[in-house]
């Protein structure tokens, strides 16, 4: 059973992104939104998160919301970056969502 995990928040100032991580079971997509995709960014002190969370799981960010914040072009490698289309096909695809508050 799959299941869609939704950050909003910066993993800089809370601490939802990393529960998400701890909790995230290997098969699982994690959706990078809003201030979240600041965690994107290679290079970061959470960038070594990421690309650990990457081994068995599909980690993407909204496109939209990484260029808001001028940070287009500047994800690490591997993640998958989607718009509101492919939002919406992660939320059909998987089993259950959950949203890290």
């Amino acid at each position: 059973m799959s299941m869609l995990h939704i950050v909003n928040k910066s993993p800089f100032e809370r601490v939802a992104f990393e529960s998400c991580l701890a909790h995230a079971n290997a098969g699982d997509s994690i959706l990078m939104i809003e201030d979240a995709v600041v965690g994107a960014v290679d290079g970061s002190s959470f960038s070594g998160k990421i690309k650990a969370a990457m081994s068995d799981k599909t980690v993407y960010v909204l496109g939209a919301d990484l260029a808001a914040r001028g940070l287009e072009g500047k994800a690490m490698d591997g993640i998958v970056s989607v718009d509101y289309a492919g939002f919406v096909d992660l939320t059909a695809n998987n089993d259950t969502t959950q949203s890290w508050l």
